[in-house]
């Protein structure tokens, strides 16, 4: 059977998903839900099968519905097989109004996917997303655990080469910039009296 159809945490996970619940009140334990999904589908390859859904309820003693609703809902859960490397970009006002869309259209161009995509050696899909938390340091884009940002279509083209050519790229700002202080230089406090 595949893991589609059949799903159960390894020995390892089993042990992390039940140290993840015992982080919870006696009664409270359903409010795991949320990390025992992430835990499945990173054994899984990224994405969750019916059958990890229905083995993380049965884990929690839940009703199967109850986990689809969750896993229907959020879009950090993929129902579906992804590429090695999911980029996920922020298409929200704050990413849009700075460049989103040449972002999106440096993915396209760079990987020949559309959004909703994955590359034919399925090493890259391709997703648009709501707000990443990070607007001031705009467009963002996800990829797997890390967040770049300050893109432009040429970082993103470089991003996506160091991706397929198997580096691992600095995450954070793409731009001389610190964390997220502003772009320009500070303005305000910067004197000996601050």
């Amino acid at each position: 059977m595949s893991a589609a159809e059949q799903f159960t945490f390894t020995p390892e996970n089993a042990e992390m998903a039940r140290a993840i619940v015992a982080k919870y009140p006696a009664g409270k334990q359903q409010s795991a839900l949320l990390p025992l999904l992430d835990l499945a589908q990173r054994q899984n390859q990224g994405w969750l099968p019916r059958a990890a859904m229905d083995h993380v309820a049965a884990f929690l003693g839940l009703a199967p519905i109850r986990v689809y609703e969750v896993a229907t809902f959020y879009t950090m859960y993929n129902l579906k097989s992804i590429g090695r490397h999911h980029v996920q970009v922020c298409t929200t006002t704050p990413c849009w109004l700075r460049g989103s869309d040449q972002i999106i259209d440096a993915c396209r161009h760079r990987l020949g996917i559309d959004v909703g995509e994955t590359t034919p050696d399925g090493k890259f899909s391709l997703s648009e997303v709501e707000c990443l938390a990070a607007c001031v340091n705009a467009p963002v884009v996800w990829v797997g655990d890390d967040f770049f940002e300050d893109l432009d279509a040429a970082s993103m083209t470089r991003l996506l080469d160091d991706l397929a050519a198997g580096k691992q790229p600095k995450a954070g700002p793409q731009i001389k910039r610190q964390t997220s202080a502003p772009a320009s230089g500070a303005k305000t406090l910067t004197g000996k009296d601050a």
